[in-house]
């Protein structure tokens, strides 16, 4: 509580970033935070708004760089200059000390429905009854939310659901790990009561969490749980497997895995049908993406007022007047924003006549140049990538009068704005040239957005029922027809070669094994390409076990076909190449071997020793989880780390700068 009560200023900004400016009126008309005290507050519908909304908490935009649109680098969709410790073994090692293992947000959750449910109960609380139990189901949608971070992070974890008292008996009783899949059935039970009282139009509007964010984010934790379990099957990750952890220290278990993945699977079809059936999805007005400004689908990430978007249900509002404010726009705008698609990731995008590339007879005109690429492929992969001479901005112009265009990847410039790849990223583009002039972006952050509940249904019943039918089939032939692809899917699946897609995509594996189902396969690719560059490929790679093969086949990032024709746009006045290839004696490289490949290789520019990727990302199993610091074992055990009630993830060591362990 102290913590909230000291944090006024944050309080406020919170507010102002999530409601806009009307909604935090009554909030500041009220008695200053310093001033209030544990009995004298949580008794209105005011205290409860703004508690609740101080605890928000999600990935938006924030710092230098592309805000939430780089958040996928470091997969094999985006590559970022610099590397990850998670794809090399051994490098990411056990933290002496913090780590992600505490339970400050869980603890600022649990005092709120301590505290508010039997108040609210017995009627005590002031004001619109609605509004009150609204803002009580924020509070159970909070505590999952933060609990789902713990079990995609750790597995295994500690189910609380009060706050403790500062006792290091109690604490250390309360930190024994509860099983991953008992966890995720209570962050269930918890968004079922979020469910009941949230309402589909809260105050603040899609400002603030409302009952369709709440039954998309249900989808997304089941689904989660359920592929989990069923890929990471027989495994030290999951409950009762060889080599689990827990076996002998987790007190009253028992688990039938086939029941748990078919529970989690029918809460996903549950909770994604319900938000699918009532949120229709925002139009596509096509086009090749010279000038998207007017079409809704692109203009959704990039737009300073999401809530006119049906299917945005949560967003983050920004206002630079008030210092709330973002450079997203300022990189992804006029430069490469020191991110970039790989060439896996655009190469995967299949055609507009639902055929893959390679397939006889898709259409495809080559990647020389990058125009060529979006040729009649799916239209996200014309919106949301750069191409040269496309527009940049609608309300400015040079100062001859003619529009002023996106120029060619600059793949050898400062680190900050580099094009990485030179396949550029356009998602969250906006055509407003102030917004792109500094810190003083103030388009919105898209949080949730109703999509992922139609691509969630989808792959639980195909998982569940073992076909693509009903209330599948319609929501992928929505998907796809506004994505300007073929709506019959079975098209693309006949023509799938899998061998040629364990070219492009991690995610045609699975427990190291090629898929030899084309229909999942061909449903993790419809996922990939509509999620492009939202955050999300990292979780789907490790909940779907894509990772294996990694072990003895490392995967090489590759962008755009740099030693072909484009290699043209890298010379100077006097027409002498800029371009100078790795292990170019004494002079500094900046692209890759053309002898190794006609693709640029960001990770293989500097090939010196200290380039850990340089030969690929790598993977150990114990990545799949991350390691608990030794500080936790210390204080929660009598005589050393041994004796801990915790119990350290698979393959990691309880030795402090350690890797894992195979």
């Amino acid at each position: 509580m102290k913590r909230l009560i000291n944090k006024k200023i944050n309080t406020v900004l919170a507010c102002l970033a999530f409601l806009g400016l009307s909604g935090c009126d009554e909030f500041l008309d009220r008695e200053p935070l310093s001033d209030v005290t544990p009995s004298n507050y949580l008794w209105s519908e005011a205290d409860l708004a703004a508690y609740t909304i101080n605890q928000y908490d999600f990935p938006t935009h924030g710092g230098w760089g592309p805000g939430i649109y780089g958040f996928d680098n470091h997969t094999d969709n985006q590559a970022t200059t610099n590397s990850s410790d998670r794809w090399v073994p051994g490098e990411w090692r056990v933290p002496q000390s913090g780590g992600g293992w505490n339970f400050g947000d869980i603890r600022q959750a649990n005092y709120f429905l301590e505290t508010v449910v039997p108040r609210w109960k017995d009627g005590k609380i002031t004001g619109n009854a609605n509004m009150v139990a609204h803002y009580v189901g924020e509070g159970y949608f909070l505590r999952a939310y933060e609990y789902f971070g713990k079990v995609q992070a750790f597995g295994d974890f500690p189910i609380i659901k009060k706050t403790l008292k500062d006792q290091k008996e109690e604490l250390t009783q309360a930190s024994k790990r509860r099983p991953r899949n008992e966890v995720a059935r209570f962050v269930i039970a918890d968004l079922d009561s979020a469910i009941q009282l949230l309402s589909t139009a809260p105050p603040g509007g899609t400002n603030r969490i409302s009952k369709y964010a709440a039954q998309l984010f249900k989808s997304r934790v089941a689904l989660h749980e359920a592929t989990w379990l069923m890929y990471h099957k027989g495994t030290a990750h999951v409950p009762g497997g060889p080599g689990w952890p827990g076996q002998g220290k987790v007190e009253n278990f028992s688990i039938n895995i086939d029941a748990e993945i078919d529970f989690f699977l029918t809460q996903a079809m549950e909770a994604s049908a319900a938000v699918a059936d009532a949120i229709p999805l925002v139009e596509n007005k096509k086009g090749n993406g010279y000038n998207s400004s007017t079409n809704p689908y692109f203009s959704m990430f990039g737009d300073r007022d999401l809530s006119r978007y049906s299917e945005v249900l949560l967003w983050r509002q920004y206002d630079p007047t008030l210092g709330i404010n973002h450079n997203v726009n300022h990189y992804i705008n006029q430069n490469g924003a020191n991110t970039g698609y790989t060439r896996g990731l655009v190469d995967n995008f299949l055609m507009s006549n639902g055929l893959p590339i390679y397939a006889a007879g898709s259409g495809y005109k080559g990647d020389d140049y990058i125009a060529d690429v979006k040729v009649e492929r799916d239209n996200r992969l014309q919106l949301f990538m750069k191409a040269p001479g496309e527009l940049r901005y609608v309300d400015k112009a040079n100062a001859d009068g003619t529009p002023v265009l996106i120029d060619k990847p600059d793949i050898i410039g400062l680190e900050e704005t580099r094009d990485v790849t030179g396949y550029s990223v356009k998602k969250g583009m906006s055509y407003l040239a102030a917004e792109s002039e500094g810190s003083r972006g103030s388009t919105g952050s898209i949080v949730f957005r109703a999509v992922e509940a139609y691509l969630n249904y989808i792959e639980a019943a195909y998982l569940k029922e073992g076909s693509v039918s009903g209330q599948a089939e319609q929501y992928w032939a929505a998907i796809r027809e506004r994505a300007g692809v073929n709506p019959d899917f079975r098209a693309t699946v006949m023509a799938t070669n899998m061998q040629q897609e364990s070219n492009d995509d991690l995610a045609a594996y699975s427990a190291g094994k090629l898929l030899t189902d084309a229909t999942l396969y061909n449903i993790r690719r419809e996922r990939r390409s509509e999620l492009v560059a939202e955050g999300m490929r990292y979780t789907d790679l490790k909940r779907w076990r894509a990772l294996d093969q990694l072990k003895t086949d490392p995967y090489i990032v590759e962008g755009f076909k740099v030693w072909g024709p484009m290699q043209e746009w890298y010379k100077d006045e006097e027409g002498n190449s800029r371009l100078i290839e790795a292990d170019t004696p004494g002079k500094t490289a900046n692209v890759s071997k053309q002898s190794e490949s006609q693709y640029l290789r960001p990770y293989r520019v500097n090939l010196a020793p200290s380039n850990l990727v340089k030969d690929g990302y790598r993977w150990a199993y114990a990545h799949y989880l991350e390691p608990i610091a030794i500080q936790h074992f210390l204080i929660t055990s009598q005589d050393g780390v041994e004796t801990s009630v915790i119990y350290q993830n698979p393959f990691w060591p309880l030795q402090a700068n350690e890797g894992a362990k195979e």
